[in-house]
């Protein structure tokens, strides 16, 4: 194995990462495909998203410190050949329920690899100039894969059909092994905490009763919704309070103190809910409404990610002049805007209108995606900064997971272009509370901030 750290050694702690990426947001506009090959209607579409991120903010945490303590090298190749082999049983499922078993077994593999990958390369590359360089090429691999993965699936879902999407995982996973075996050293933190299984359990209960709520209530009727919500209110609680007792808890309570990370864990969860519920919403819009293939539904979005990766280099200037508050809020109101626009003019509308939506969409996405990282990073002590961002992430996840259900099942709910538009406002009212919400808890309060500090440290 070289073991002297090099380009290769980034490409190999990120390809996972990557192409775990590139396939969450290929396989949006791969949905209405796979609803006409396997059912399910919308609800079949939803959790085709879903039950990938339920599993995957639910493991996400504890797979970071399950690699700090047995290794972070193994813990990404566990990831990525659990992730490849379920892509298998995705290209090759022959019903919607085999489909979703799979998704889960890749929301899990891609949980496995996503926090591995950062962690070996800040090793690997040590000093600011390195760690520099480690955390850009990530920003790097995560941008990318949001501009490559809707033409990536657009394009195979209209060539070869929805199955190849998942087919190509299975090469790249097996490259992507193989450079995990000749580039990347082991690192591992002897001190690391223990993973919080009990908090673990109780928070995937929560998230996927919660889920399940707000894709079937409509199907399942008052007394079986009530039932779950209520099941999802106690394993909430439930989670709380063991989170407040235990010793190495999942999410220390203690981080949430703090206004600053809090303002950006709300900045986080609107922000996905918006843009990935966008990204659900045109992908039926555009192919069912205007009658568009995946692969045309794909290029007319693409102003959304290249609007995102042009105005990632200023945001990033301008959150160094300001600071990450200002770029935040000014990010979830542009994405506000955008999603008002769509909803004003409709997907029939000329396509012009349309694509101002779009571009307000990936420039607010950029003013708020690092940012908000900063955001939180600001908030907590250098020693939980690892964990603040992971605690971002999963706020992003559950994001992305709530904004599915409750847009698609708004869109399903009304119908046709109207259910587009009213799922759009819905959106442009939630990024609007998002941005209020942020604004009020990122008010600089000396007090609560340096006493979740001293609980952080203690």
């Amino acid at each position: 194995m070289d073991t002297a750290p090099s380009a290769w050694t980034l490409v190999a702690a990120y390809l996972g990462l990557f192409v775990g990426l590139v396939d969450a947001n290929a396989v949006n506009l791969a949905l209405p495909a796979v609803r006409d090959d396997l059912g399910g209607a919308m609800t079949g579409a939803q959790w085709t998203v879903d039950v990938y991120n339920v599993a995957f903010a639910s493991v996400l945490l504890s797979a970071g410190a399950l690699g700090d303590r047995i290794g972070r090298r193994r813990v990404l190749r566990i990831g990525l050949t659990l992730f490849t082999t379920a892509s298998i049983g995705c290209a090759a499922a022959p019903t919607l329920p085999v489909l979703l078993s799979f998704r889960v077994a890749q929301g899990v593999g891609a949980a496995s690899m996503l926090p591995q990958g950062l962690a070996i390369a800040a090793a690997a590359f040590p000093g600011g100039a390195g760690r520099a360089r480690a955390t850009a090429a990530w920003a790097t691999a995560a941008a990318l894969s949001t501009a490559v993965g809707p033409i990536l699936g657009g394009t195979l879902t209209d060539v070869a059909g929805w199955r190849s999407i998942f087919w190509l995982n299975v090469p790249v996973g097996l490259i992507a092994l193989a450079l995990s075996f000749r580039y990347l050293p082991e690192s591992q933190n002897p001190e690391a905490r223990r993973a919080d299984v009990a908090g673990q359990s109780l928070s995937m209960v929560a998230l996927a009763t919660l889920t399940v709520v707000l894709v079937e209530g409509r199907r399942l009727g008052p007394a079986w919704t009530a039932a779950l919500a209520g099941l999802a209110v106690a394993a909430t609680a439930a989670f709380v309070r063991w989170e407040r007792r235990t010793a190495e808890p999942l999410m220390p309570p203690a981080l949430f103190r703090g206004r600053r990370l809090v303002a950006a864990l709300i900045a986080t969860f609107a922000m996905t809910f918006g843009i990935y519920g966008l990204l659900l919403v045109n992908s039926f819009a555009f192919q069912q409404e205007r009658g568009e293939s995946a692969v045309a539904t794909a290029m007319w979005f693409l102003p959304m990610p290249l609007t995102y990766l042009v105005a990632i280099p200023a945001v990033r200037a301008l959150a160094e002049r300001t600071g990450p508050r200002a770029p935040m809020i000014a990010g979830l109101l542009t994405m506000a805007s955008a999603m008002a626009v769509y909803a004003a003019v409709g997907p029939r509308a000329r396509l012009g209108a349309l694509e101002v939506a779009f571009v307000l969409a990936g420039a607010g996405l950029a003013l708020t995606t690092g940012p908000a990282v900063g955001a939180a990073l600001d908030g907590v002590p250098p020693a939980r900064a690892g964990l603040a961002s992971g605690v971002v992430n999963s706020a992003r996840l559950v994001g992305i997971t709530v904004g599915v259900a409750v847009l698609g099942s708004a869109m399903a709910a009304v119908g046709g272009e109207p259910g587009a538009r009213v799922a759009m406002a819905v959106a442009a009212g939630v990024q609007s509370a998002g941005a209020l919400a942020a604004l009020w808890m990122s008010r600089t309060n000396t007090s609560a901030d340096a006493e979740a500090e001293r609980m952080c440290h203690a």
